[in-house]
């Protein structure tokens, strides 16, 4: 691989390991607040020990995105010089900002951790409020800077030069809001799925007692019904998502869809591969005007085809794939919770063990579609870091040691994955749930 696409491999590789626990980081702070809730209203203990254990788990897991958080910084600066000389003059302000907002996540979970016990009930659910409030707000602030990559304002560019500066503007740049909004609520429903495959699971093992089955039972139905609401929530702001594309991004939207040619009455295209000789996505499933009424609220909105860029700026096509596999994953997910509901609200208590298996594998769906949809919103703006303002060629680094370094990070994020998956069999079969129970 030459330098640039070295930079990129390092650069994915570095933001596909951090986003499991930045992801996670977001979006088990929220469950902690609703078991607090819960305990508070209802006074059963159940509540306060599941906010309790995934308050542990919570630590651990942050304990890992901070570094690796730390270590996707420092990469910016190592491998994309063209692009910080950029941020450091436009948009530094998300960065700088979410220090403080770091501060805020991690000293009050430092109050929440170590003095739960000993706070009043209001407390403790406004420490973990505060707590939850940092770890949102710096996903908010960090995504800025993609959103910004995305819809670019807040300065003028003339001869390579930056005139006009306004970081402000910057930063409430175009996409910001929906970006933003993508980016909470999908990470608080992958938390939310992440517990209900840890329930599933647990209420699978052989042998488990009545006793734990009812505990489990209840992070089950607080995952199922969390993480359906953010479902609905993403789907919500996937439309919007679309629009924006539409409006800012049309070769991205074009690419997603495998549109070549500008039509009204476009269709949505499910499935299938793109195939660039053919001009057509193969073996996919049409809804006709879909597309159209995606983009603009009507079916006879015009939404423009490849064909209407130069070659060179369209995105890789491979993104219709990465594109249905995000949607397809969170419709998965929307249906299953769903399901799993009206289940509940028939007052079925117990769920048959089939059911239980599937749930298993939402928390990991989950994860995989947020990496999907990570891999589709970075991808999908190539061949820009900027768009339309900064390609990825001009702001990489041209070095040839890239190659040694991307094999130290990938082995040192294994053995971070390794060790965290360690240090979470060993602290909780040290501290089963049945003791704690009990006691």
């Amino acid at each position: 691989m030459d330098s640039v696409m070295m930079a990129r491999s390092l650069m994915g590789t570095s933001l596909a390991f951090h986003i499991i626990f930045a992801t996670l980081g977001v979006g088990i702070p929220l469950m902690i607040i609703m078991a607090e809730i819960l305990y508070h209203f209802r006074k059963d203990s159940d509540y306060a020990l599941l906010a309790k254990r995934w308050t542990k788990a919570f630590g651990i897991i942050l304990g890992v995105a901070i570094p690796s958080g730390t270590i996707v910084g420092a990469m910016l600066s190592l491998l994309w010089p063209g692009f910080m000389e950029v941020v450091g003059q436009v948009i530094a302000l998300p960065f700088q900002i979410e220090i403080w907002a770091f501060f805020l996540e991690s000293l009050f979970m430092a109050i929440y951790l170590y003095a739960a016990d000993r706070l009043p009930a209001v407390l403790r659910i406004m420490s973990v409020i505060f707590v939850a409030i940092g770890a949102t707000a710096s996903a908010i602030l960090i995504t800025d800077a993609h959103a910004f990559m995305n819809t670019p304002t807040g300065f003028r560019l003339e001869n390579g030069k930056l005139f006009d500066i306004h970081p402000w503007e910057a930063v409430f740049n175009p996409s910001f809001r929906i970006t933003a909004m993508h980016v909470v609520v999908t990470a608080y429903m992958t938390g939310a799925f992440a517990i209900v495959a840890m329930a599933a699971f647990k209420l699978l093992r052989k042998g488990i007692s009545e006793r734990e089955q009812v505990y489990h039972r209840k992070a089950l139905r607080m995952g199922l019904v969390m993480g359906t609401v953010m479902a609905v929530l993403t789907m919500v702001n996937g439309h919007e998502t679309a629009q924006m594309l539409h409006h800012y991004l049309p070769e991205k939207l074009a690419a997603a869809e495998g549109l070549f040619e500008t039509t009204t009455h476009a269709p949505l295209t499910i499935g299938g591969f793109t195939d660039e000789k053919t001009q057509s996505v193969k073996w996919g499933i049409e809804l006709p005007g879909m597309l159209s009424f995606l983009a603009g609220n009507r079916f006879d909105t015009e939404v423009k085809g490849l064909n209407d860029f130069p070659r060179e700026n369209w995105p890789p096509l491979m993104i219709h794939t990465l594109f249905n596999g995000m949607v397809g994953i969170g419709s998965l997910l929307l249906v299953l919770g769903a399901a799993g509901i009206l289940h509940l609200w028939l007052r079925k208590q117990h769920f048959p063990k089939w059911v239980l298996q599937i749930f298993v594998v939402t928390g990991p769906l989950a994860m995989l579609g947020i990496e999907t949809g990570w891999i589709f919103a970075c991808t999908g703006r190539q061949p820009w870091i900027i768009y339309h303002v900064q390609r990825t060629k001009d702001a990489a680094v041209h070095s040839n040691s890239l190659g040694v370094l991307f094999a130290l990070f990938v082995g040192l994020y294994v053995f971070l994955l390794l060790l965290t998956i360690f240090v979470m069999r060993f602290y909780f079969r040290r501290h089963p749930v049945s003791k704690e129970i009990q006691g």
